[in-house]
């Protein structure tokens, strides 16, 4: 998962509220859930000592400096990171309790997760490629282009990858002159398409 950048600053996203704990005195009330994001997926084993190779977007491989634990699929497969490096693009993950190949081995495939409470708090008009993955996209005539699909990181800005209706593609670029506004309660993203696309 990637972190969508906006050129420039885009517009804060509407309706977006701030976590708030719950107040009051109750007791032995069950833990919430944990909401995972998933980052990557193991792609095989690397050396003989349990080390395994993860196929991780380059913009979230950063994170795994700073986190502790990863999940295994879902919530209930916590795994302890002992060592993490880059390696070829990727994440080499040592995690507790995977000390051979073999071990390593039977990961192959698997999905790994962290806490969404990991994730650093972004700056306004930055958004994580998940949450913009879905949105519809429309004009300011409120014509419906199609839907985000994919965000693509080029290096100057992001390209948003909009599905149209006839299944055929449109790319517009993360930038303020394009995208007008983001609203995530809506799910929608108004843009002005720039002449020739």
């Amino acid at each position: 998962m990637i972190v969508a950048h906006a050129q420039s600053s885009s517009p804060p996203a509407v309706g977006a509220k701030p976590n708030k704990k719950a107040t009051g005195t109750a007791s032995a009330k069950p833990k919430a859930a944990i909401k995972l994001i998933e980052i990557g997926k193991v792609t095989r084993p690397h050396g003989i000592v349990g080390e395994i190779k993860v196929a991780v977007s380059p913009d979230l491989i950063g994170l795994l400096d700073h986190i502790k634990t990863v999940y295994l699929e879902d919530a209930q497969r916590p795994a302890k990171i002992i060592r993490f490096r880059e390696h070829q693009g990727a994440a080499l993950l040592l995690l507790d309790g995977i000390t051979t190949r073999n071990d390593s081995e039977t990961l192959r495939g698997t999905r790994i997760f962290i806490n969404e409470k990991a994730l650093p708090p972004l700056a306004e008009g930055e958004y994580y490629a998940r949450d913009l993955i879905g949105l519809s996209v429309v004009t300011p005539e409120g014509l419906v282009l199609g839907e985000i699909i994919e965000v693509l990181s080029t290096g100057s800005n992001d390209v948003y990858v909009i599905q149209k209706a006839d299944k055929k593609e449109l790319l517009l670029p993360a930038l303020d002159s394009v995208i007008k506004d983001i609203n995530f309660e809506k799910r929608v993203m108004t843009v002005i398409v720039p002449d020739g696309l």
